[in-house]
């Protein structure tokens, strides 16, 4: 944490695990805030042992989404726990958790207890379903939550099945809302003085992003259907292959659509005057989509993308996730960082994409050792005893 970063001496205090609410608390703490990850003393969060592991035995899943945090060790389930957690929730300006409906409030841990002693208190309660409805104490995990919400099923090729997509869409997502909602409270407590206690379902933020889908459902009252690389919309926004087995995405409006038709020679194609718009090139998909698909297959990849980028019209290669990472681009924003973990050494992290104009990217801290921080904060925070704290530990309250 740094004092010139916009979040700095605001302090989070995360009982969350795995991946959504953890990745949340991350972008906060790379934004400035202090976070205390309060874990499991033994076991800790349960991504710790999540593939892949490092040669040392931590997790590189672990270290995604955990980095710049203290580590605390509670059992929340024995009451002095449960009480050194309120206690240094009486100083927190956020609470982060993800357990199931009614859990934190079971531990005495809920945001009417905590919200009781420390009425400014932001807390965010993220769950698979929310609060309330009839799945509110169903379990979710980020494959079940597209399957779901309709993700699934308009994934992948027309004539394939439904596919989940190349990232956990549901939990990053989901971890976004999570940012958002602890911005949104320290930003009203700013005016009135109290926080607020936020409902962040995972499965609501899956739905939020059908919008467009959704705009198309309730315009035509048609379901949306998977359709690959293509557009539902547009014509053409599509990945071709090349001659050479690249593959390269190009999606134009009406202005691109001449110069796009010059590049590739498609002379009969431009001067069809039912071509020119969108809406005509919609209905003639299977004509123009053919022979879009002929015409850039006798071109090699590099060929076309320069002459298409010289000719304006949008277009991008197809990267793996290694290319991307190694673009000039991406080294460019300096969106690779390395931090030095105390058992695994030097270690590759993507940085938090959000930064200050003009300023240097956020800092990518080591993630804890599980505990690593328990003596420490408790003496600093709550003024305990090295005797105090040895006796809990003892008794396996730490």
């Amino acid at each position: 944490m740094s004092d010139g970063q916009p979040l700095a001496g605001i302090t989070v205090l995360d009982f969350s695990r795995v991946l959504a609410a953890p990745m949340a608390t991350q972008i906060l703490g790379e934004l400035g805030a202090t976070v205390l990850k309060i874990e499991r003393p033994g076991s800790g969060d349960e991504t710790r042992r999540f593939e892949p592991r490092l040669p040392a035995g931590e997790s590189a899943y672990f270290f995604a989404f955990n980095r710049g945090k203290s580590s605390i060790t509670l059992n929340l389930k024995d009451p002095r726990g449960a009480e050194l957690a309120r206690r240094l929730a009486a100083d927190a300006d956020v609470v982060v958790e993800n357990f199931l409906p009614g859990t934190m409030e079971r531990l005495g841990l809920g945001y009417a207890d905590l919200a009781a002693g420390n009425p400014g208190l932001v807390y965010v309660s993220a769950t698979g379903f929310g609060r309330t409805g009839p799945d509110r104490d169903r379990k979710g995990y980020d494959t079940i939550f597209q399957a779901l919400s309709g993700i699934m099923a308009m994934t992948g090729t027309p004539d394939g099945p439904p596919a989940k997509t190349g990232i956990p869409v549901a939990d990053m997502t989901s971890g976004l809302w999570v940012v958002i909602a602890v911005l949104t409270g320290l930003a009203g407590r700013r005016g009135h003085g109290w926080g607020r206690h936020f409902d962040v379902s995972m499965m609501d933020a899956q739905l939020g992003l059908h919008a467009l889908n959704a705009a198309r459902l309730f315009a035509l009252d048609q379901d949306p259907v998977r359709t690959g690389t293509e557009h539902p919309g547009r014509v053409p926004s599509a990945a071709f292959r090349a001659a050479d087995g690249g593959w390269l995405h190009i999606s134009g409006s009406d202005q691109h659509w001449l110069p796009l038709c010059e590049v590739l020679g498609l002379d009969e194609l431009a001067g069809d005057p039912s071509l020119q718009r969108n809406a005509g090139r919609v209905t003639e998909r299977e004509r123009v989509m053919h022979s879009l698909t002929e015409a850039i297959a006798r071109h090699d990849r590099d060929w076309l993308l320069e002459r298409l980028r010289a000719a304006e019209v949008p277009v991008g290669e197809v990267r793996t996730v290694r290319e991307a990472l190694e673009a000039p681009q991406t080294r460019a924003r300096d969106m690779v960082a390395t931090f030095d973990h105390p058992t695994e050494g030097e270690f590759a992290a993507l940085r938090t994409p959000l930064r200050e104009a003009g300023a240097a990217a956020p800092a990518a801290d080591p993630p804890p050792l599980l505990g690593a921080d328990t003596e420490t904060v408790l003496a600093d925070r709550l003024g305990m005893t090295a005797a105090e704290i040895a006796e809990l530990h003892r008794e396996g309250v730490l």
